[in-house]
């Protein structure tokens, strides 16, 4: 498939020191910013401490929820809006009292996650609690029915299903009358039977994450690993497929800076880096390199017909006739992506925020970085050998 009537003539190689040298500028920004600046912002997995995200009944302020936290001494942890009009947090600490193991410290920050879901709900709930009462906005499935299943035997799973299902798609119960409605439809009888057994609290309980810093560590050292592996292991074939070390070190560069480019923009958006970020970015590196050993085979094709032809010759043409192809897989793909990051919600929009940024970063490297690098090699390195 063509988007590209006729084959163009560009000169892409004439920009290799241009991009070479943007290239430089942005990953030593990048880094710079990594070691000596804001840094690269450890999300839950990679970091420690416990991530919390909840959903009030009523509208209320950050500075609201920090007021509440404060009030047992829990004020200094990280508050983020993330949706719901004023209603949805993202609220993530870390226990500062020391420990002796990983038990302990997993311990430690499962019971600091109880505190700040404590403050969070307050006073009158916590009475309600203590009197023996459940919330049934933050009740589990099973909980629900075996409550249900002496007053309405062989109901109980149905009407469960059913409140929880609203519950998890509206993310919390603000009135009883919304159980009456066409959504939940329950009888009169079912929901006179949970008043007297329940009550709506104050807020939901979406997720709770709890990681220690041993486990943050091993998962930091793991990412990091499946990220150098991944890229010897495309050295290594790359090499092998096409008889020359040249093009297996030339993949590699444009894979290392595909990585090195993507984290360093990513660094300077205050975003956090966790396990969906790294699945990101070996993605990433996987439809680069796709990309790229078309490019390599096309050359390796041209350099069999076109013998009187110059290597950068030959890179250009190969470029230029895989450029439709280019366009379609990456562009395709980009809109695909900004579809993710612009109504995916704020579960995958920083996944869809990096994959955007190498896509269009994956083009730019193929085109621009691989070629040069072994049209590079050719002309020092080949050289070095044949004079000696």
């Amino acid at each position: 498939m063509q988007i590209l009537k006729k084959t163009p003539q560009l000169n892409f190689l004439k920009y290799k020191w241009i991009a070479l040298g943007i290239t430089l500028v942005i990953v030593v920004a990048g880094l710079v910013n990594i070691l000596v600046g804001t840094g690269l912002k450890l999300g839950v997995d990679f970091g420690e401490g416990t991530l919390i995200r909840v959903v009030f009944k009523n509208p209320i302020s950050v500075a609201e929820v920090r007021g509440l936290l404060s009030e047992v001494g829990l004020g200094g942890g990280i508050i983020q809006e993330t949706g719901r009009e004023s209603r949805e947090f993202q609220i993530r600490a870390i226990e500062t009292r020391s420990t002796t193991s990983q038990e302990e410290d997993i311990e430690s920050h499962q019971i600091l996650a109880d505190r700040i879901i404590e403050a969070l709900q307050g006073k009158e709930d916590q009475q309600r609690l203590a009197q023996g009462w459940l919330d049934l906005n933050n009740i589990n499935r099973n909980s629900l029915a075996e409550l249900l299943r002496d007053a309405f035997p062989g109901q109980e799973e149905i009407l469960a299903n059913r409140i929880i299902d609203y519950r998890t798609s509206h993310g919390i119960i603000s009135s009883w009358d919304e159980l009456k409605g066409n959504q939940v439809n329950l009888p009169d009888e079912v929901i006179s039977f949970l008043q007297s057994k329940t009550f709506l609290g104050n807020l939901t309980v979406l997720s709770r994450e709890t990681v220690g810093p041993q486990v943050g560590k091993d998962l930091r050292k793991k990412a990091t690993q499946a990220i150098i592996w991944s890229l010897i292991g495309m050295l290594v074939y790359i090499a092998f497929r096409f008889k020359g070390v040249e093009y297996g070190s030339a993949a590699i560069f444009t894979l290392a800076q595909d990585v090195l480019i993507t984290l360093s923009i990513y660094s300077f958006t205050n975003r956090e880096i966790n396990l969906p970020i790294i699945a990101a970015l070996l993605t990433i590196v996987g439809y680069s390199s796709n990309d790229t050993i078309v490019i390599f085979d096309r050359i390796r094709e041209l350099r069999r017909t076109k013998r009187r032809e110059s290597l950068e010759n030959i890179m250009n043409l190969s470029l230029n006739l895989n450029l439709s192809r280019t366009l379609i897989t990456s562009g395709t793909l980009f809109v695909v992506v900004l579809v993710l990051f612009l109504f995916g919600g704020e579960v995958i929009n920083d996944f869809a925020f990096i994959m955007l940024i190498g896509t269009i970063e994956g083009v730019y490297s193929t085109i621009f970085l691989s070629c040069p690098v072994v049209l590079i090699w050719h002309k020092y390195f080949k050289k070095k050998k044949l004079n000696k």
